[in-house]
């Protein structure tokens, strides 16, 4: 879905002049932060008498670089809906950065809290929780093969009047015939410590990435982010839910032996990123182009 008209250009430049000054100074406190991703910060933004969520991509080298991640990110979102998934109204802005040259930013509409589907779950019954989860399962199974990826997470789905749309599209994962990535990666890697990056590429990211390629991966990988959410409750349901489409049937100890290295994994990414922060701001005196969380509870 791409309905949303986004940010009119005044607010955008506004928006970006406002991060920016947000990461040469250390101060988020004017910007009306929502979440920390794993690479992307996510920032309110009021226009038009709107509030929009608005995710600032990694900074690009050049227009050219732009220009290609546009159309892998137009790609996605047709490819999604071919295969039945509905996104949530997202629009990719560009503009002149007063410091970045060229940046982008996905833009899209703020949903009431209660119909993510993370607080969704906190206040539903088992009814109604395994059937939501039921649902992305189902997505999930028709979706997913060696050419379209999907990052399933509960996080990134919100119920609009009873149908689960998608939020999270800024990481194209689409791959070629012969298994190559359309998006180029080294966008996302980016904010890897410059010295790890070609070590990350060479040996890990492929083995990341594979897993978003594979249906059970996939469902793992969500049955695990219920431990981040604080929402194990529902995992023996959703186990058993989940089990019913694969086999082998999912363990709970195969999901709580995938979680521990998954939070083990980020948890020193983030440590790295912080220090590469630190090198960055007070030894080489140079902004660092990526606002990061606290400390993350998994």
């Amino acid at each position: 879905m791409s309905g949303d008209p986004g940010l009119p250009p005044e607010d955008l430049l506004q928006l970006e002049t406002a991060l920016q000054l947000a990461l040469e100074t250390g101060d988020e406190s004017r910007l009306d932060v929502l979440g920390y991703g794993e690479v992307s910060t996510v920032v309110a933004w009021e226009a038009g008498g709107s509030r929009h969520a608005c995710k600032r991509l990694p900074p690009f080298r050049n227009p050219r670089q732009l220009d290609d991640y546009a159309r892998c990110f137009d790609d996605y979102l047709a490819a999604l809906g071919a295969r039945g998934i509905r996104v949530v109204d997202s629009v990719l802005q560009r503009v002149k950065s007063p410091a970045a040259g060229v940046a982008a930013w996905c833009v899209q509409p703020i949903f009431p809290t209660g119909i993510l589907i993370p607080s969704y779950l906190r206040e539903c019954g088992r009814g109604e929780a395994t059937a939501v989860f039921s649902r992305l399962v189902g997505h999930v199974v028709e979706s997913v093969d060696a050419r379209l990826g999907l990052d399933a997470q509960i996080s990134n789905w919100v119920l609009v009047d009873g149908a689960l749309l998608y939020l999270d599209v800024t990481t194209p994962m689409l791959r070629d015939e012969d298994g190559a990535e359309l998006v180029d990666t080294a966008l996302f890697m980016a904010s890897l410590p410059w010295a790890l990056r070609p070590v990350v590429a060479r040996t890990m990211l492929r083995k990341i990435l594979n897993k978003y390629y594979d249906p059970r991966g996939v469902v793992l990988d969500v049955l695990g982010n219920l431990y981040k959410e604080r929402l194990t409750a529902w995992l023996p349901h959703f186990l058993e839910e989940a089990s019913a489409h694969f086999s082998p049937p999912f363990t709970i100890e195969e999901v709580n032996g995938y979680y521990r290295q998954d939070a083990r994994g980020w948890a020193l990414l983030q440590r790295l990123r912080r220090l590469d922060r630190l090198w960055q701001r007070h030894v080489r005196h140079r902004t660092y182009p990526f606002l990061l969380p606290g400390v993350i509870e998994r």
